[in-house]
């Protein structure tokens, strides 16, 4: 398993990628797969580097060049595992890559997000598919910042969602002009052409001044069981 990341923008966006790295690598001891960290994300235009890998991470950004953009696309295809969290599918247009945010996301623009950081009680969609089938029905999340986006993800026949924001969550957030008083979220899904997953945690509650993390992605068991569980089977291909 491949990790990419940046580890360059946003205290809290970095707070998870230093947790997430020794996370995923003691994970790996204990679950029998292997985990290689890189910021190197010229591998992605390298397919016989690529191809190595049976799951691939986007911890805390997503490819930016053309050639990156090309050949995580034909890695998907070709039956990939991938995996992206929080920030991974934060677009102000869409259409600069239609592919990923239009026809593999299905997210369109994102529209608007919650703060603070908070937990949510997420409801379980779906408890027939491998990620989520040990879930409970209503788990509580660890802290993170929330995302919404432009596209109803219901209405896409090919994204199949796995949890989303339980209404007893409501109102989400602490700050009154950026809280969610009710709606639909999406937070966990899959696009049933693909294996894949997206995760919209990933953002850690931070001191900014002080660049102190207050709470950790890995936080939540449940969470953690959907991580592991949903990493077995994007591996399994």
């Amino acid at each position: 398993m491949l990790g990419l990341y940046q580890g360059t923008w946003d205290a809290a966006h970095i707070s998870f990628v230093k947790e997430a790295n020794p996370w995923f690598s003691r994970m790996a001891a204990q679950h029998n797969f292997s985990y290689t960290a890189s910021t190197d994300w010229n591998i992605l235009a390298n397919d016989s580097a690529l191809n190595q890998y049976q799951v691939v991470m986007f911890l805390d950004a997503l490819p930016g060049s053309a050639a990156q953009r090309s050949g995580f696309q034909r890695y998907v295809e070709r039956g990939g595992g991938w995996l992206g969290f929080h920030v991974a599918a934060y677009n102000d247009n869409p259409n600069g890559w239609g592919w990923y945010h239009n026809t593999l996301l299905g997210t369109g623009r994102f529209r608007n997000n919650t703060w603070g950081p908070t937990t949510a009680k997420l409801k379980v969609e779906n408890r027939s598919h491998p990620a989520t089938a040990g879930l409970p029905s209503v788990f509580t999340s660890s802290v993170s910042e929330w995302y919404s986006w432009t596209n109803d993800l219901r209405q896409n026949p090919n994204i199949q969602i796995l949890a989303s924001v339980d209404p007893s969550s409501f109102p989400l957030g602490t700050d009154p002009n950026q809280t969610w008083r009710s709606g639909y979220y999406p937070i966990m899904w899959t696009n049933k052409n693909y294996r894949v997953l997206y995760a919209n945690f990933g953002h850690n509650a931070m001191d900014y001044p002080n660049n102190r993390p207050l709470s950790s992605t890995f936080a939540s068991e449940t969470q953690n069981k959907f991580l592991i569980d949903g990493l077995n089977w994007l591996g399994s291909r």
